[in-house]
């Protein structure tokens, strides 16, 4: 993919609504290879970052390379030589072969290619992966600056690409620490101070670690991608994909590259782990992406995507993905899990006299259960958040909700991808109460996360458009930006971009700092 530093125009089709004003946001690999040097994982590429700016119902585009150290130096030397996900970097050619045997057992740099979403804090926008480095970023510009390194500000060696937001303006993530054990540890960072002059430079003061969660086996935590937040409760769940930490260590010297120390294990059990309460646990699954948590009744309500093999995150590579339409792709498709939602309903008091081998659960809409089995145990039962419908549309991922209004709080609709094939096929929109869907699909056009902005004075909670950014690989230069009626799910118009946009991983919705004075004061005070 080539970068459009220069912010072009976009030809609208139908009617962008002309309360939309503000920045879509968009992060994902987009580059894929350096001289000869090929990547082996999608995960892998460099970060491409995408601008969509909306204004009374115009609509340009621009997009930038991160100008990560990884990028930078695999450019200069014009080959592979930050380690990624799925990819080792090989020692330099140039060296002799003892140098080469020795850069084995040389500490491995972590990358700072920040590829997977777009995170705010303090009021300023980074892009972040999952090491412990981030990279703050011009929101209008998308000019990257300063490199952040989480160990500088907080004792964690990682930190999640997706936090979530309280209503103040407090940020929450999850990152790692290691010494005496293995730790999972959740991390706050202050909303930023009124009325104090913001200068313009990384601000992480305050951020702190309010919990720690010893890992069950210490020598094979968990993998983790996300996790849960309700109004007053966070809770991690700690799955059976497992980091080996001695092949970890040894994974240089073995010529394996990190993706190649994860493990599906489902011999293990998967806990829900409830910041200072109680612990529950569950027969294996996997979870990447979680869709809403809230409390009703005495209650902890978690609605999240699942699957039964975490051994798909390994699958994604390119050559897998690259195999051409036909037999060999369907044969890799039909291979893969399917991400499914469901809903875990975990009780919030229980103690001594909690009646054990007997379902807690009497909230009249669920039909999940909890059954105390011991002193601070519940082990946990499913519900399924969907009917035989959705099966055609081969399960879903990437969940968004109307999360300004609704995260944390009882909710009704989430809107996601459906994975008809390898990529997604279909938008979908999920009334949890009823298990019914609404769906966009048209062939040939492959969605990316789906996005619910809320129109101004929304007295409903799907009062609001979602955005899509459409990938069309049949067609050159034709992707665009959908805007669909979130109550309807009918389009209301679309924005086509005249140059080639990668499919891409996460992004934020319309971004305030990019927004007229006028607008902001108006919409956002």
């Amino acid at each position: 993919m080539e970068e459009t530093p220069n912010a072009i125009p976009t030809t609208i089709k139908g009617t962008i609504p002309s309360w939309i004003n503000g920045s879509f946001l968009r992060n994902g690999p987009g580059k894929f290879e350096f001289g000869e040097d090929r990547y082996t994982h999608w995960f892998d590429g460099m970060a491409l970052m995408h601008r969509f700016h909306i204004c009374e119902g115009n609509v340009t585009y621009s997009s930038r390379f991160l100008r990560s150290d990884s990028f930078v130096q695999n450019s200069e030397r014009n080959r592979i030589v930050v380690s990624e996900f799925g990819t080792l970097a090989m020692p330099d050619p140039c060296k002799n072969i003892f140098a080469r045997f020795f850069s084995r057992f040389q500490i491995p740099k972590t990358t700072d290619n920040a590829s997977v979403n777009f995170v705010k804090y303090k009021g300023d926008y980074y892009v972040s992966t999952e090491t412990n480095y981030m990279r703050r970023i011009d929101p209008q510009s998308l000019e990257t600056k300063e490199k952040v390194d989480w160990s500088q500000f907080i004792a964690v060696n990682s930190a999640t690409a997706h936090p979530h937001y309280d209503r103040e303006g407090a940020s929450y993530n999850m990152g790692n620490s290691y010494g005496k054990g293995f730790f999972y540890n959740i991390i706050r960072v202050p909303p930023p101070k009124e009325k104090e002059a913001k200068e313009d430079t990384v601000d992480l003061s305050g951020a702190e670690v309010i919990c720690s969660i010893r890992a069950s086996e210490p020598r094979k935590p968990s993998y983790y991608h996300s996790f849960v937040m309700s109004e007053n409760y966070i809770v991690f769940i700690e799955q059976p994909i497992k980091l080996d930490l001695m092949r970890f260590m040894l994974y240089r010297i073995l010529g394996k590259s990190f993706h190649q120390v994860m493990s599906w294990e489902p011999q293990y059990e998967t806990i829900f782990h409830l910041v200072n309460r109680h612990t529950g646990k569950v027969a294996p699954m996997f979870t990447l992406h979680q869709i809403n948590a809230f409390e009703n009744d005495g209650f902890l309500v978690m609605d999240m995507c699942c699957g039964d093999d975490g051994a798909v995150i390994a699958d994604f590579t390119l050559e897998n993905l690259r195999k051409g339409p036909g037999k060999e792709l369907d044969e890799f498709y039909n291979a893969l899990c399917r991400n499914l939602p469901r809903r875990y309903v975990l009780p919030l008091s229980v103690d001594q006299h909690t009646p054990l081998d007997q379902n807690l659960v009497t909230l009249h809409y669920c039909a999940a259960t909890a059954t105390m089995t011991g002193p601070g145990e519940v082990y946990l039962t499913h519900e399924e958040l969907h009917n035989d419908e959705l099966l055609q549309y081969g399960g879903l991922e990437f969940p968004q909700i109307n999360y300004a209004h609704y995260n944390g709080r009882n909710y009704r609709y989430f809107y996601s991808c459906g994975f008809g094939h390898v990529f997604a096929d279909s938008l979908l929109k999920m009334d949890v109460h009823t298990k019914e869907l609404k769906v966009w699909r048209h062939p040939g056009l492959f969605p990316s996360e789906p996005v619910f902005v809320a129109a101004p004075n929304a007295t409903e909670e799907d009062d609001g458009v979602v955005m899509s950014v459409i990938i069309t690989p049949r067609e050159e230069k034709s992707t665009f930006l959908l805007v669909l009626d979130a109550k309807t799910f009918t389009e209301l118009g679309r924005a086509e971009v005249p140059v080639n946009i990668p499919y891409g991983t996460h992004g934020i919705g319309l971004c305030p700092h990019c927004m007229p004075p006028i607008w902001f004061k108006k919409r956002w005070q």
